[in-house]
């Protein structure tokens, strides 16, 4: 008999990141009916880079809260408003999302009277209760060749399954606007590069100037996309990890172009044959044996979406660019001691390789590194 797979567990909250606990509780007891009559405990997830993700254990009640992390200044960044409306909303139309609770607004905390102790908003939603794949393996999970190929194949589809989403039908028509959506996302996050720039890393700059002069026509900006699609925000069966239940994370999902989507999943999927700082940055198990590499997946994402991958190069360029600002703007915040979190130290290096990899991906004008 097969020992049980371990579920994704959370830890004892980090130095600095605790919530008060008392008020908390009389909040969520006042606001989310029928809690049972226990001690409310809470724990920290330790995965992600961005918002803070807490366990609420109340009896045998499982919720999970949402804030933005601690020193956080990014405007358009941590709007957890526009999260818990997203997965109301999307929950409608599409499944595999946690279902939410309560959101709570600092400026209107709720009752009159009451004093609001939390300083920035937060959500609190239901557990999701199944496996993520984080950067090391849970113990007794059968990562055959087989299997991570059926995951990453369902990875995909799953994708695709979400570009397909009829947002109108899920009240979020409000968040398409189409028209320059690609311009947008290149002249903001380069200009977030700029905000948060700490170093001199001539790649980063080369790839901004590479993706504004080179942008396709736009054709495609008109779908539900997650923006942060990735094996470590996937909810899987525990039963049968090759099977997707949830996906979560949706902070940065809008509107847009699909493909900007997909390229996004493509910078955070590391090759067997990528360079070993590109590994280091333990984005996930995509480089075991079996996994569709990046120039497979575009090839099943072309199928099963019937769109034209003639410009992938630009998407995971983009990609990669992202990805570093995102990088960088955490490690900003650590080096203006707006973060404790000892993770965040080495981040620099992880700007560097992955502007790296984009400068590569523009000499080479491809996704792999073969």
């Amino acid at each position: 008999m097969n020992a049980p797979i371990p579920l994704d567990q959370p830890a004892p909250v980090r130095l600095g990141e605790e919530l008060d606990l008392r008020w908390l509780s009389t909040y969520l007891r006042t606001h989310i009916p029928n809690l049972p009559n226990a001690p409310i405990e809470v724990l920290q997830f330790p995965g992600g880079h961005s918002n803070l993700t807490y366990l609420l254990r109340v009896g045998e009640r499982e919720m999970v809260l949402r804030r933005p992390p601690f020193g956080a200044k990014i405007k358009s960044a941590h709007d957890m408003q526009r999260e818990y409306t997203i997965l109301s909303h999307l929950i409608l139309v599409y499944p595999r999302v946690p279902r939410p609770l309560i959101y709570f607004d600092p400026q209107n905390p709720g009752l009159p009277g009451e004093d609001a102790v939390m300083d920035v908003p937060f959500y609190v939603m239901e557990r999701l209760q199944g496996l993520i794949l984080r950067s090391s393996a849970p113990l007794g999970l059968d990562l055959s060749p087989d299997k991570m190929q059926a995951l990453s194949e369902n990875f995909v589809d799953n994708l695709v399954e979400i570009h397909r989403v009829n947002y109108q039908d899920a009240g979020l028509g409000h968040l398409a606007h189409p028209l320059g959506y690609v311009r947008r996302q290149v002249d903001g996050w380069t200009q977030r590069y700029l905000n948060a720039r700490t170093d001199d890393i001539p790649d980063t700059l080369r790839a901004a100037a590479w993706l504004a002069d080179n942008m396709p026509p736009e054709q495609n900006a008109s779908a539900m996309i997650h923006n942060d699609y990735k094996y470590d925000n996937l909810v899987l069966d525990p039963t049968d990890f090759t099977h997707i239940i949830g996906v979560l994370d949706w902070e940065m999902a809008t509107i847009g172009d699909p493909l900007m989507d997909f390229g996004t999943s493509l910078g955070y999927w590391v090759d067997p044959s990528d360079p070993p700082e590109l590994k280091a940055l333990a984005f996930g198990l995509t480089a075991l044996p079996g996994n569709l590499d990046r120039r497979e997946l575009a090839q099943r994402y072309a199928q099963k979406s019937g769109l034209d991958l003639s410009n992938i190069c630009f998407y995971y360029v983009y990609a990669l660019f992202k990805i570093a600002v995102i990088v960088q703007q955490i490690y900003a915040r650590y080096k203006a001691g707006a973060s404790k979190d000892q993770r965040f130290a080495s981040l620099i290096h992880a700007v560097h390789s992955l502007s790296h990899m984009a400068v590569q991906s523009i000499e080479k004008g491809r996704i792999d590194n073969l």
